[in-house]
């Protein structure tokens, strides 16, 4: 079995995340804690509701109910990215060149790298933000659908209206699809690589005994992981019409206990599946062979993150207990 190197920290822990071969951690209390030569800290919020990696960067961004935005460097020191007082932050993404999205109530704001902002108002509240894959162009996750809003020109929006309340949305790295997760225990997606005129197709994933909280593409787009069951849904997207009349996956089916996070390998067809009572499984999608990462512990899995290599998976939980497993050992 892979070794585990054990971090208990109190309270509840927001996700995991991996800046080069460090580890972090981002705690709801407003800590980032990460391993490096030892266990340090950094003071990020009063009260943390979110946290990304920024790639392009090789930081943190993160947003709290101090209504900040920060960005956590691999050192684990902090700057302040931008603040809106007396607002929560609930929603935070990382764009190309260093860009930053970030959400208060019904108003998303993305900053370019060069410092300058753009405001995008919703009728309703904004529950989740995300880049598409090239150009300056954030989706916004509302209710009844998403917007996609230009934030480098002064292109006209676009309403991909779904009735309900959208409460993640993430697209394809191929950027030929967008998927919302929904408060009604379902997914929905938009096929966005439509001819001019043709009307976006419309995607129906449902099914799911619970909430959809955790979704991880794999590698080359080919798949689109999702917790919310008692196995990880795992939906085909390789195909030019995406899942649409196809039937998913479903990995690491355990009897009644819940997959609360999902992680795609970043080189391989391998995911990382976290279950509310604590345990990782590991599965390959070829053969579906399962090898256990962590017997099952205090708390159920709230994020976790791969090392660029591979070779490390990091954890968080809701109850504290988190960790590193090193699966070349």
């Amino acid at each position: 079995m892979p070794t585990v190197a054990p971090l208990d920290l109190e309270g509840h822990v927001y996700g995991a995340f991996f800046l080069g071969d460090t580890p972090f951690f981002a705690a709801s209390s407003g800590e980032i804690h990460r391993l490096e030569n030892g266990h340090k800290v950094s003071e990020a919020h009063h009260g943390l509701l979110t946290a990304v990696v920024d790639p392009a960067t090789k930081s943190l961004i993160t947003g709290g109910e101090d209504g900040k935005v920060q960005r956590i460097a691999a050192d684990g020191s902090v700057t302040q990215v931008a603040e809106a007082p007396r607002k929560w932050i609930n929603a935070v993404a990382a764009g190309p060149s260093g860009a930053v999205g970030f959400a208060h109530g019904k108003t998303a704001v993305v900053i370019t790298s060069d410092g300058k902002s753009r405001e995008f108002t919703e009728q309703r509240t904004i529950e989740h933000l995300a880049f598409a894959p090239k150009g300056l162009r954030i989706g916004v996750a509302r209710y009844n659908g998403v917007t996609l809003h230009w934030a480098g020109t002064n292109g006209a929006p676009v309403d991909l209206e779904w009735k309900g309340a959208h409460t993640f949305v993430t697209f394809s790295p191929d950027g030929r699809f967008l998927v919302t997760a929904m408060q009604e225990s379902a997914l929905h997606g938009w096929k966005l690589d439509v001819k001019p005129n043709e009307e976006t197709r419309h995607m129906r994933m449902s099914g799911y005994p619970g909430k959809v909280k955790s979704l991880s593409w794999s590698p080359k787009g080919k798949w689109l992981a999702s917790s919310g069951a008692p196995a990880a849904i795992v939906w085909p997207f390789s195909s030019k019409d995406g899942p649409m009349g196809k039937a998913p996956l479903e990995l690491g089916t355990r009897a009644n206990i819940m997959v609360t996070s999902v992680a795609f390998h970043p080189n391989e067809e391998v995911l990382a599946i976290g279950f509310i009572d604590g345990m990782i499984l590991g599965v390959r999608l070829a053969d579906e062979k399962e090898a256990l990462l962590r017997r099952p512990g205090k708390g159920g899995i709230s994020g976790m993150s791969w090392s660029q290599s591979g070779k490390l998976l990091a954890f968080s939980s809701d109850a504290g207990d988190c960790g590193v497993v090193d699966i070349s050992v």
